[in-house]
């Protein structure tokens, strides 16, 4: 299966094309061969998943509790087409999901462990702060030890 997805980068997008950054490329596995399945993510972002993770996920979500089936119809509802990575790792994006995340001209890309997501840089931003705010509340150097 991929691996995990970890880091941030910002891109620009260009006619509805977002380059994947190359260390992410790298994690797709040899069952993946590139192809992904973009669909809406969690918290108004776009989730791209590498088709052997998409597989896995939405197989062992049709036997799971209800929540997981409801999660698994949401995400194949929002879903475009399987789709290979073009070039150097370009990835399509319907104008819908990009309206909808309100994402233009550039974006934030994040590992998210095994899938990617896509941000509204002003929105990344926003999240981030009140997840800082929260980890700051939360731990201290002496959670770092080992």
């Amino acid at each position: 299966m991929s691996g995990e997805f970890l880091g941030i980068s910002e891109n620009s997008v260009h006619k509805q094309r977002v380059i994947i950054p190359s260390g992410f490329k790298k994690k797709f596995s040899e069952a993946a061969k590139n192809t992904v399945v973009v669909t809406k993510g969690a918290l108004n972002i776009i989730a791209i998943y590498p088709i052997d993770v998409w597989r896995e996920m939405v197989m062992e979500a049709k036997g799971g509790s209800e929540k997981e089936r409801l999660h698994r119809s949401q995400l194949i509802f929002f879903a475009q087409a399987e789709q290979v990575l073009e070039g150097p790792g370009r990835v399509k994006i319907q104008n819908m999901l990009l309206e909808e995340a309100g994402i233009t001209d550039t974006v934030i890309i994040k590992g998210e462990g095994h899938y990617i997501s896509l941000w509204n840089p002003e929105k990344y931003k926003e999240e981030r702060k009140a997840k800082l705010e929260l980890h700051q509340k939360t731990f201290t150097s002496e959670d770092y030890q080992t």
